[in-house]
């Protein structure tokens, strides 16, 4: 029972054990229909609908969609034949008594009823405008029921991890501005001017402190900033679930958090079974085309640097020549495959080699005739094509080549409808490298010992136990203990054994470019707390909003967050952000020189 001020009951706890009871309801009018003086009112609240039956020509008459009211009236049966099944109390409606307009409504910009979400007349604006008026988008069921699964999301985790002893701290929003990859967001210290805060790109090296601090289990639903171009799927904001532990090797992490993914899960009737899957990062990229593969269809690309070694064909004669199968792809007519070329092209690549395997096993399409003879015969076989098959290649360098054809593959499904949202499929991708480089390692133009590095993770990520010794004398081959937790080619999160010993995170430092005085500069709280006894640690994060989005089956991180930013970081909703007055700019000291305190 949900009795308050306003009402005894929720909409949908009105049911056939109350027929014959007074209930008091309140709740917007969702639709209304009109049948010979009597007004059929679908009342919405947040747990449902339920019908209501207004004998009363002249109170029905003011009734417009969207209008909050109050009812008081009685439980009765529908009339035999006006069930509706699809609805939790379609066996029962309330029979006007009184009747209270709390508010009225003006025209909507756009329909939310519930009763015509599935219907095409209920066609949804473009996202500027749901955005613009978010407060009437939220009523949407989905957008209801994608809020209450956030919540119970965050419940279980909590619970889950509340259950492992772990305790919530809160990290400040104000720090000092570090290095983390990308563009911080700067405050204005009022009262030191000309200095900033920043805010942060994760808790990183406040929870490495927490550690340090004796804090052994933590975590925290933590809010994130990244001031980043415009990206499809990204918020300048962000909220993570953030773990950290003490005393603990990978294995334990991953252990932890699996049990936590499998409390999520559950909260919308899964059964996750564990231990989740594994794939190496290596194995990931060989056979997936992607740090994040979506497991959930086959179709794994196709290694033929070899095949190809003493090809006639220019275009095959690159460091890595993959492939990848396109079922069914010989009937493909050329205007699409002419498409395929301008999608490569959106992706940063030239364009999309195919050959087609037609109905009598001929081999066709513009790259057939640059083949050898030897090649030609024996293509169908080392890539497992059957006549009416098509195949698609990519060569040059190794991982563009991967990420391209692991593009396709995706693609592919997709087209193929083989990518259900209500299919999970996870792996952890382990065995990452410590470093990834900065330049082009086939220039001809960088010098040898010259290469820049940047992290694979973070700066703060530990070299696995065999490179512990020598991952700064062979940066290109270091491998790191760290791991990511991926579903459906979505990484849902990240995390790695973290460095707690000062000499080696010098020595890390070091291969990253970052001298002495700019770590100190930056970061030297952590190193000088690293002389202080810390703890082996480690931890993982979870992008909460991309979790629940997965989970939801979200077509967007958008769909699954109150009020989101668009498209630049705009805010349609409050015009968010915009310029400040001169007063304003002037108590923030932006403008402060200090040049002139020397005058």
């Amino acid at each position: 029972m949900s009795q308050t001020a306003y009402r005894t009951y929720h909409a949908t706890e009105v049911t056939e054990q109350l027929i014959g009871e007074e209930v008091t309801l309140a709740g917007w009018v969702d639709r209304r229909r009109d049948h010979g003086g009597v007004a059929f009112i679908d009342l919405r609240d947040s747990t449902g609908l339920v019908q209501i039956v207004i004998n009363d020509e002249e109170i029905a008459r003011p009734l417009r969609s969207e209008f909050v009211i109050q009812v008081i009236g009685k439980v009765r049966l529908r009339p035999d034949g006006n069930e509706n099944v699809h609805l939790k109390t379609g066996k029962i409606e309330v029979v006007v008594k009184e009747l209270k307009v709390l508010a009225k409504s003006d025209a909507l910009p756009f329909q939310v009823s519930t009763a015509l979400e599935n219907e095409s007349e209920n066609k949804l604006p473009g996202e500027d405008v749901r955005l613009a008026y978010r407060y009437l988008d939220l009523r949407r069921p989905e957008m209801q029921r994608n809020l209450k699964l956030r919540s119970d999301m965050t419940r279980a985790a909590r619970h889950a991890l509340e259950d492992m002893d772990f305790t919530e701290v809160e990290t400040p929003t104000f720090i000092k501005s570090t290095p983390e990859g990308a563009r911080d967001f700067v405050v204005p210290a009022r009262l030191v001017p000309g200095s900033w805060y920043a805010l942060p790109q994760s808790p990183q090296l406040l929870k490495q402190l927490l550690m340090v601090g004796g804090i052994e289990r933590y975590y925290q639903l933590a809010r994130c900033y990244r001031d980043e171009d415009f990206r499809a799927d990204r918020q300048p904001e962000f909220t993570q679930l953030d773990i950290e532990m003490s005393y603990v090797s990978q294995e334990d992490v991953i252990a932890m958090a699996e049990h936590v993914i499998q409390a999520i899960w559950k909260t919308r009737g899964y059964e996750i079974t564990l231990p989740l899957p594994r794939i190496t990062w290596q194995d990931a990229m060989d056979h997936y085309g992607s740090d994040k593969p979506d497991l959930r269809f086959g179709n794994q690309l196709i290694d033929l640097t070899e095949y190809f070694k003493g090809t006639p064909f220019r275009v095959f004669q690159a460091a890595y020549v993959g492939a990848v199968l396109f079922k069914g792809g010989s009937s493909t007519p050329r205007r699409q495959f002419d498409a395929w070329q301008e999608w490569a092209r959106q992706r940063g690549a030239k364009g999309l080699a195919y050959v087609q395997f037609g109905d009598d096993g001929e081999l066709k399409g513009p790259v057939a005739k640059n083949l050898s003879d030897e090649e030609r015969n024996g293509l169908k076989e080392a890539v497992g094509a059957e006549n009416g098959d098509a195949v698609f290649f990519a060569a040059g360098s190794r991982e563009s080549s991967q990420l391209l054809l692991g593009a396709v593959r995706v693609e592919l499904a997709r087209r193929a409808g083989l990518l259900h949202p209500d299919d999970f499929a996870f792996t952890w991708v382990v065995d990452f490298p410590l470093f990834k480089r900065t330049d082009d390692p086939d220039d001809d133009d960088v010098a040898v010992g010259h290469s820049k590095w940047t992290s694979m993770h973070h700066p703060f990520t530990m070299p696995s136990a065999d490179w512990i010794d020598t991952f700064d004398k062979d940066p290109e081959h270091a491998m790191s203990d760290s791991y990511d937790i991926v579903c459906n080619g979505e990484e849902m999160g990240g995390g790695s054994v973290r460095i707690h010993r000062d000499d080696i995170q010098d020595r890390v430092l070091k291969v990253l470019g970052i001298e002495p005085e700019e770590a100190q500069e930056k970061f030297g709280f952590l190193l000088q707390a690293f002389k202080f006894g810390a703890p082996p640690h480690a931890g993982i994060a979870l992008g909460w909003d991309r979790t629940v989005s997965i989970l939801a089956g979200a077509s967007s991180i958008r769909d699954v967050i109150a009020f989101p930013k668009a498209g630049g970081g705009r805010d349609p909703l409050t015009g968010a952000p915009a310029p400040i007055s001169d007063e304003q700019r002037a108590d923030t000291g932006v403008d402060y020189d200090p040049d002139e305190d020397d005058d």
